[in-house]
């Protein structure tokens, strides 16, 4: 999968999960930015976790701040090879 493509599944998961348009979640937005709470993050990570068949650690759950954090995660667990 190109980072491109998984770019795009992040921000689209991330935009269902909070009712916002598509194209006000990029890369580079934060939560805060977002009004991503933490009760949002549990969902949007429960979410991923889902479409992408992984298990994100919560140590690692803890640390992610933004839409770009979410990204360079999967990235790294499918690398790895972690999945559920």
């Amino acid at each position: 999968m190109s980072n491109e493509e998984l770019t795009e599944r992040v921000r689209r998961i991330i935009a269902t999960a909070q009712h916002l348009p598509e194209e006000k979640v990029t890369a580079d937005s934060t939560f805060a930015e977002l009004n991503i709470d933490s009760l949002d993050g549990i969902n949007i990570l429960f979410a991923v976790e889902s479409e992408f068949n992984i298990n994100i650690p919560d140590e690692a759950a803890r640390s992610i701040r933004s839409v770009r954090d979410v990204i360079d995660g999967i990235a790294k667990l499918l690398a790895e090879g972690t999945h559920a």
